[in-house]
């Protein structure tokens, strides 16, 4: 038998993350590939290694993917600070496991779920997704999860049901800037119950066929591709069905400058910034942003008749 040296190993021989998992979560993904064939999906080998993907989706035809790199280390998290360089860093020990969900108000079945519950409501898909920033920059990242409304059909809401509130986590012990008033905390969002279930709404756990890291809202959050950033609240502890438009944290704050509805729209500017072209991280100079982030075939509907400049 021939015994190689730690020297003599080359970086293509080292065994890959994906194939030293532990057993447990081995069973959990073969687990959740059965029920996903089993539902009629198709499986795909997952490019990355980590998450089971089994449908893949890109709607960002054409456009190249941003650099791992950068989505992982450029981000929002007020909660954290409001440098965008620095919230990995603050954010390496968040302890995001053990996680629970709670779900009440105006449904038939109220709910309280672990993260590994919730993965199990569906066949993991991969999205490729535009996500434009309010502030003027975007990126191209490939989201992992399943269609919110898959959650939503879980807890059975009643008729009178017309508006869903999100609610993230509040640790005053490891979250340094809600010690700031930049906000009110806990970060609070919301959405129409028929803007929750459209099939471009998603419930993320993980992107680049991986886990969510904690910067990028770990271990669940929402991604809305049609509405700037701060609609796709991060990090998921309770949601709420109620017959009244909920409060969100932005419009509380500046609600001249952050509507309820945040649909990207760039003939509606900021009140300090134009909101016309945007800034694509890993790519040169500026482009045009699109009305509804360039997915007004799949949205527009939903706002039929509505005037957007004063819904914004």
């Amino acid at each position: 038998m021939l015994i190689k040296k730690i020297s003599d190993i080359t970086e293509n021989e080292v065994t890959d993350k994906s194939l030293y998992l532990s057993r447990r979560d081995f069973i959990k993904r073969t687990t959740l590939t059965s029920a996903a064939l089993a539902a009629g999906f198709s499986f795909i080998p997952n490019a990355y290694g980590g998450l089971n993907i089994v449908k893949k989706t890109n709607m960002a035809i054409g456009e190249k993917v941003t650099k791992e790199k950068a989505a992982k280390s450029y981000n929002n998290f007020y909660e954290f600070t409001t440098d965008k360089e620095d919230v990995k860093k603050l954010m390496e020990n968040f302890p995001t496991d053990p996680w629970e969900i709670e779900i009440t108000g105006l449904v038939n079945k109220p709910l309280k779920f672990s993260i590994d519950e919730v993965k199990r409501f569906a066949g993991t898909e991969e999205r490729i997704y535009r996500l434009r920033c309010v502030e003027g920059w975007s990126m191209v990242i490939p989201w992992n999860g399943f269609s919110l409304s898959e959650l939503i059909k879980k807890c059975e809401p009643l008729s009178t049901a017309k508006y869903i509130q999100f609610v993230t986590k509040l640790n005053k012990k490891h979250m340094p800037g809600v010690r700031s008033n930049v906000l009110d905390w806990p970060y609070i969002e919301g959405l129409r119950m028929d803007e929750a279930m459209n099939p471009l709404a998603m419930l993320v756990f993980g992107m680049y066929g991986d886990e969510l890291p904690n910067q990028n809202g770990a271990p669940v959050r929402v991604i809305l591709p049609w509405k700037y950033g701060f609609k796709s609240i991060k990090s998921i502890v309770r949601i709420v069905f109620t017959d009244e438009q909920p409060a969100t944290s932005w419009n509380i704050a500046a609600p001249d400058e952050y509507g309820f509805y945040a649909n990207v729209n760039p003939k509606v500017d900021h009140p300090r910034w134009s909101q016309a072209r945007e800034r694509r991280i890993g790519r040169f100079g500026k482009i045009d942003t699109l009305p509804f982030n360039g997915y007004a075939e799949q949205v527009a509907n939903l706002y039929k008749g509505m005037d957007l400049r004063r819904f914004f």
